[in-house]
């Protein structure tokens, strides 16, 4: 495919329906604005909120959907206001590609809760499971030079998932947290913890996993199968980073926090509880959503200090519905990136 052509077109793998698997397709690329950039993908991660978005679980995605948000790419146009940003650049791209600009959560420098955010996905219109995407130039980021691709794609959003409400809550030596889930979130949460001195708890109904646990930077691993363990840590922990989709125990958990303590949600369980404890105990459950542009900064240069590392199963962008899949049956160990 000559340069101009490829340019003017997409190649994407698309999902037509609900229910339906993802097909190739092409597509008419989008026309390039003053401050975007477009990105040839070498590399995209596959993320839970993928899978969710094909089957319209958060009743936004618009058909033909092509996903993919945690991109790693060489920069092949720029807008005219575009700034450090130019031809052949590796650049790395997560789930906000844009913003409004001008609501007051955007001035006041937390784009990520603009108030036209579901209009802010990299995947509008089209995602990065395809040969190349478009963005605003301000939400595309300079990568470390050591910093592998595949690394770098997963950081780009369950990175500062875990890294954002960890930088703000988390308060070193000082607190005693508790992981919930030892999955593609979890896994990292641990390894920011750890690397942020705080004494870490991995908490996770799967007991095989608790020697990669302790590996990853665990203090303890707790069995949430096993209500004798976790009544041993009743008012134990000061926080709690809620990682796990679903099959969570509330009241078990409610009960480990300290009085006045906090359970973060980073991602969409359902919560279904009386809130007796929350209420007599002051608790708090609140959610985090990705993180500022500020804080993804931030975040990479902590993750390449640090050495933290997302344990990653690579695969052929041609393989994206095996690799949906294995993330449905909860299989993939622990994220799964496409290369193209």
């Amino acid at each position: 495919m000559d340069r101009k052509k490829s340019l003017s077109t997409i190649r994407g793998y698309a999902v037509s329906a609900r229910g339906k698997s993802l097909r190739q397709r092409t597509f008419k690329a989008p026309k390039l604005g003053e401050h975007d950039v477009r990105v040839s993908v070498t590399h995209c991660g596959v993320c839970h909120t993928d899978v969710s978005a094909i089957d319209d679980y958060y009743g936004i995605t618009t058909y033909p959907f092509v996903p993919g948000h945690e991109i790693v790419g060489h920069v092949s146009a720029v807008g005219k206001a575009a700034r450090g940003f130019k031809e052949g650049d590796r650049i790395g791209i997560g789930w906000q590609g844009r913003s409004c600009m001008k609501c007051e959560w955007c001035l006041s420098g937390q784009e990520h809760l603009c108030m036209d955010i579901v209009k802010a996905a990299t995947w509008d219109p089209y995602g990065g499971f395809s040969s190349s995407v478009m963005a605003d130039s301000r939400f595309a980021y300079h990568l470390p030079q050591a910093m592998r691709p595949e690394v770098a794609a997963v950081l780009l959003c369950g990175g500062i998932s875990v890294y954002s409400p960890l930088r703000t809550y988390a308060k070193g030596s000082a607190s005693k947290i508790g992981i919930v889930g030892v999955g593609g979130l979890g896994h990292l949460a641990l390894q920011v913890a750890h690397a942020m001195g705080c004494e870490v708890t991995a908490i996770s109904s799967s007991p095989e996993k608790k020697e990669e646990a302790l590996g990853f930077g665990a203090d303890h691993f707790i069995d949430s199968n096993d209500k004798d363990a976790l009544r041993q840590v009743e008012f134990g922990f000061d926080l709690l980073l809620c990682t796990a989709s679903g099959g969570v125990d509330w009241y078990a958990l409610l009960e480990t926090l300290k009085k006045k303590g906090k359970m973060i949600l980073v991602g969409f369980p359902i919560i279904d509880l009386k809130p007796i404890d929350l209420v007599a105990h002051e608790l708090s459950i609140t959610g985090s959503f990705i993180g500022s542009r500020t804080t993804m900064k931030e975040m990479l240069k902590f993750a390449q200090a640090h050495g933290i590392k997302p344990k990653i199963e690579l695969m052929p962008m041609s393989q994206v519905n095996k690799a949906i899949q294995r993330v449905k049956e909860n299989k993939a160990r622990y994220r799964i990136v496409l290369v193209n």
